[in-house]
């Protein structure tokens, strides 16, 4: 069996991230994946948003690990820090105790963040990073990004503002699991077809998604650890 904890849009909260990750080292976790959002519009004065990214993945590291890792909008800066750190899906896959990951990073916002790919270039990114982990039994999809028209894109207002590549290609593709993030709002599970969607919810505020893989069997939930 494996135990996966996704947890997301951290946002430069340090402070909350440690905190919740003494609590998240009391579950029997294996693999920990980040959907995006180590950083966020302010970043302390004197650090840059590597520095940042250091700090985070250098908590999450203390947890000793497997970690996977796509950017989120706020990440451009990071998105050749986490491939040269080997925790990167963005656009390539990872295989880790048979489990096939693969993803893109990014997403549309209204606030011009420095990664909002289009979504031909999501698209792409997810078909490359697909075939890499093709032939593995289980498959797990990971983006910063919801798809579309599901429980996990709406914001306040009841709009639904997730990605169209995401939802085709999970709908096209049918992963066992996909790990997403963004839409703080909307943490909770959903289906497409047969796979599994999870939105983890903004980790700083306690909240994270679990994943349990026991042969073929997968269930996901997104716990508060307050």
């Amino acid at each position: 069996m494996t135990n996966i904890a996704a947890i997301g849009c951290i946002h430069g909260d340090i402070e909350n991230l440690m905190k919740f990750l003494d609590k998240l080292m009391l579950l029997n976790i294996d693999i920990i994946v980040c959907p995006g959002d180590f950083t966020d519009f302010l970043v302390p004065k004197g650090f840059s948003r590597i520095d940042v990214g250091k700090i985070i993945l250098e908590e999450l590291r203390s947890l000793n690990k497997p970690i996977i890792v796509v950017p989120g909008s706020w990440d451009g800066e990071l998105i050749d820090f986490f491939k040269k750190e080997n925790v990167s899906v963005h656009a390539e896959g990872k295989i880790i105790n048979n489990i096939g990951f693969y993803g893109y990073g990014g997403a549309k916002t209204p606030f011009n963040t420095p990664f909002e790919p289009s979504e031909g270039e999501i698209e792409l990114g997810l078909e490359k990073s697909y075939g890499e982990i093709k032939k593995s039994a289980v498959k797990i999809q990971v983006t910063h990004a919801p798809p579309i028209r599901t429980k996990l894109d709406m914001i306040v207002s009841g709009a639904h503002v997730g990605s169209e590549s995401v939802r085709n290609f999970i709908e096209r593709n049918q992963p066992d699991v996909a790990i997403c993030s963004h839409i703080h709002e909307s943490r909770g599970v959903d289906e497409l077809g047969k796979t599994k969607i999870i939105n983890s919810g903004r980790f700083p505020e306690g909240y994270c998604g679990l994943v349990e893989v026991n042969d073929l069997e997968i269930t996901t939930k997104v716990i508060s650890l307050i």
